[in-house]
């Protein structure tokens, strides 16, 4: 984009330099030497207005003055030999002439080198200013390309991020009216997929809860019937059973499909580098706040999540201890049975015990923040198959269960390494 707006600029001010440049020199060209010959007239009409004072005869003391410098004052009468004030003006001088008295000539003369020499230079003025201009032309098209390239990258990056799973707001604006509009829908749309992925795992949980108990108390009822004397009924009770059992395991499959499809960008990420790169980008506001932060990852913990959405919910987990928190903030990862956890700790005061139950729902929050990214964190995380806990109130420590990478997908992975977010 940024190329495009500078080639279109550049060609732009490229052909107004042609257009205008061009036939500007020549004309600065041609109007020198109109003054030099203008000049030259002027002078004639000085010494001829002097010659029908004094006579015929030049007095180099009283006309002098009017010759240019370098230049030569011919008389010319018929029958008379010339009369000559000057030096020699070489070949193919510049030169005027105005008649004079009856049958008389006046001729003034330049070198031609004198015009040529001050014709160059004005042109040259004329053309360096050109060349001034289309400089000017390019240093205004570099800024204003900028200028609107920037924000667009920073909105597309903020589009592909929103894709990629990061819901979280962004509150820098351009100060252009409408790339901020478009920035405030993406804002918009965020906080909606937000509630739409904790809504659908809500909804999800609760249907499963449901259909499984449900399902439990059908399969208890079936097996008190498949002990029936009656031997229809009981192999009628068999029979049900052994659907519901099916219903079961297609329920499991259809869970399993769904967390698949969420998780569908999830791709071993090593902890330490990825707890690392967020150190390093939230460490600044910490240092602001007068506060340190510390990072504890062993190598070799590669969890199966997607990169940005792990990177959003740990930044939401650490704004979250930046303002109610104190103290240092630890970032800890570590192995347990069957996942990965993290852990986010400080020594702030923690949540109240009236909060607890309540900590991740949206809008509730201790202090005057929104009460959204809690409960963003949480979806983040879910998102990928994750859980995020509290796993102790005071001082606080979030923790997030996240899966290990299966064997094949390391495979599959090769021998890169996760590079750090620029």
């Amino acid at each position: 984009m940024r190329r495009r707006i500078l080639q279109s600029t550049l060609l732009v001010v490229a052909i107004t330099a042609l257009v205008l440049g061009g036939p500007l020199a020549i004309t600065t060209w041609q109007l020198v030497e109109d003054i030099h010959r203008a000049d030259l007239l002027s002078r004639l009409e000085q010494v001829a207005a002097r010659l029908d004072t004094v006579g015929a005869t030049i007095d180099s003391a009283a006309i002098e003055l009017a010759v240019p410098a370098g230049g030569r004052l011919v008389l010319q009468r018929s029958g008379e030999p010339d009369q000559v004030l000057g030096a020699d003006v070489g070949p193919d001088p510049v030169s005027e002439s105005l008649p004079f008295a009856p049958g008389g000539l006046l001729v003034m003369q330049e070198p031609l080198q004198l015009m040529r020499t001050e014709q160059l230079q004005v042109t040259a003025v004329v053309l360096l200013l050109v060349v001034l201009s289309v400089g000017t032309g390019a240093v205004v098209a570099t800024v204003t390309a900028r200028r609107l390239a920037e924000p667009l990258r920073g909105v597309a990056d903020r589009a592909a991020r929103l894709g990629a799973g990061d819901f979280r707001a962004v509150p820098d604006r351009h100060g252009i009216p409408e790339l901020d509009r478009v920035s405030d829908v993406l804002d918009t749309s965020a906080v909606a997929l937000a509630d739409l992925l904790q809504r659908e795992r809500a909804l999800v949980g609760d249907v499963s809860h449901q259909l499984r108990s449900r399902l439990t108390a059908l399969q208890l009822r079936l097996d008190e019937l498949a002990a029936h004397p009656d031997p229809t009924a009981r192999s009628e009770a068999l029979a049900a059973l052994e659907q519901a059992e099916r219903l079961s395991e297609v329920l499991d499959e259809l869970l399993e499909t769904a967390r698949v499809a969420r998780a569908a960008g999830a791709e071993p990420q090593d902890l330490k580098e990825t707890l690392s790169a967020v150190a390093d980008e939230w460490r600044p506001a910490l240092k602001a706040a007068g506060r340190a932060l510390k990072v504890r990852a062993p190598d070799g913990l590669l969890a199966r999540v997607t990169p940005a959405r792990i990177r959003e919910a740990i930044g939401a987990l650490l704004d979250n201890a930046i303002q109610h928190g104190s103290g240092t903030v630890t970032l800890s990862a570590r192995a347990a049975e069957n996942s990965l956890v993290v852990d986010v700790a400080d020594a702030g005061p923690g949540v109240p015990d009236e909060l607890v139950p309540h900590v991740f729902d949206r809008g509730v929050s201790v202090g005057s923040s929104t009460g959204i990214g809690l409960a963003l964190a949480r979806a983040l995380v879910e998102a990928d198959g994750g859980r995020l806990e509290l796993s102790r109130a005071r001082p606080p420590i979030f923790t997030i269960f996240l899966p290990a990478a299966r064997a094949d997908d390391v495979v599959a992975a090769g021998p890169r390494r996760t590079s750090a977010p620029r």
